[in-house]
């Protein structure tokens, strides 16, 4: 599978809004698209404006797809203003759970 790490430090004035987008966000990218298995929004416990997205998809081909959904569009499109500085990204590959491990 392939997963997505995206760190992101936003704005203290700005955490409560983006709380809200990065929730509308991960929602409907679990509910919604078939090819999402895991979308965690995660506060750092020493910085509470820095935050990182965990999120599992079958292929590339399934990030493609939900970098196109509106959900995501109206993530990027509301956020972006309110981070500290430019997001960091990193994909990677599971090793464990194997592909056959995730449903």
């Amino acid at each position: 599978m392939l997963v997505l790490l995206v760190h992101v430090q936003v704005k203290p004035q700005h955490v409560a809004a983006f709380l809200d987008e990065a929730r509308h966000n991960a929602g409907h990218a679990v509910a919604d698209e078939p090819g999402c298995l895991r979308f965690d929004v995660i506060q750092d416990r020493d910085d509470p404006h820095r935050f990182t997205f965990y999120e599992v998809y079958r292929d590339d081909a399934a990030l493609a797809a939900h970098r196109q959904t509106p959900h995501f569009t109206r993530y990027i499109e509301s956020t972006q203003p309110w981070l500290a500085a430019p997001a960091e990204r990193r994909l990677g590959t599971t090793v464990v759970p194997t592909d056959a491990g995730w449903r």
